[in-house]
């Protein structure tokens, strides 16, 4: 590292944990984050200003008055800007060294295939099940570690999906593709402000763990928020055998 990035990464430096070998091992990596709304806001601004050398952004949607509220990454004077250029702003104002490569573009099943492969490590910030099927479809394909992220009115959620672990489900274990699930969206449900930073956040400090290689994560555990008041709660998930998309990958 240079003198720059000496002084710019001194805190994380200081923690005998991560040192200037993990320091450099961020540098090194790269990062997908699938959506650069509430969730992805936190997430591409830690990632970017931990120093995680590439982060590729994926977000079909603009910039609207009411993404405002909860998405800080973006400003008013990027109103009608796709999200993944105004985050890919955001990130440059705070650590112009990150290389960041935005899509505005759909994360369906094609991109996904070639943007997963390239990547380190995956984050799914998106909003809804069919991309986060599709995202955890393409992570146990390739074998890519998978910070998934989700919150709606108080209420927050946070795991890790790694498919490099016999042990660890996919998303699909615990939420199974062919399963019922109520779509609620913020849209009409409303959403919290902080409760996205929080998980975001969340989010952010398990990928950067796992592209250290240091601490637990949270592999094999879900865990929940309840942001009225305030209690986090931790459910045990396990593989399930049968998962028709990772139940033969092990």
């Amino acid at each position: 590292m240079e003198d720059e990035q000496l002084l710019r990464y001194s805190r994380h430096i200081l923690l005998d944990e991560l040192g200037v070998e993990g320091q450099e091992k961020l540098l090194a990596s790269h990062a997908l984050v699938i959506g650069a709304g509430g969730l992805g806001s936190p997430v591409a601004l830690y990632l970017g200003s931990a120093g995680v050398g590439r982060i590729t952004l994926v977000d079909h949607d603009s910039v609207d008055a009411t993404n405002l509220q909860r998405q800080v990454a973006h400003t008013l004077a990027r109103l009608g800007q796709p999200k993944a250029e105004s985050a890919r702003e955001a990130i440059a104002a705070i650590n112009p060294d990150v290389q960041v490569r935005p899509f505005t573009l759909r994360a369906d099943d094609a991109l996904l295939e070639r943007l997963v492969a390239e990547a380190d490590l995956v984050l799914d910030c998106s909003d809804n099940f069919a991309t986060r099927h599709a995202v955890n479809r393409a992570c146990v394909r390739h074998r890519r570690p998978l910070v998934s992220g989700a919150a709606i009115r108080f209420d927050g959620q946070v795991s890790v999906f790694d498919p490099r672990d016999a042990a660890s489900p996919c998303y699909a274990c615990v939420f199974p593709e062919s399963q019922s699930l109520e779509e609620t969206r913020c849209a009409t449900m409303g959403v919290f402000a902080p409760l996205v930073g929080i998980i975001g956040t969340l989010q952010a400090a398990e990928a950067l763990k796992l592209l250290c290689g240091i601490g637990r994560s949270l592999a094999g555990r879900l865990l929940m928020l309840d942001g009225r008041g305030m209690e986090f709660s931790e459910v045990r998930i396990a593989r399930n055998p049968g998962c028709p998309v990772c139940g033969g990958a092990h």
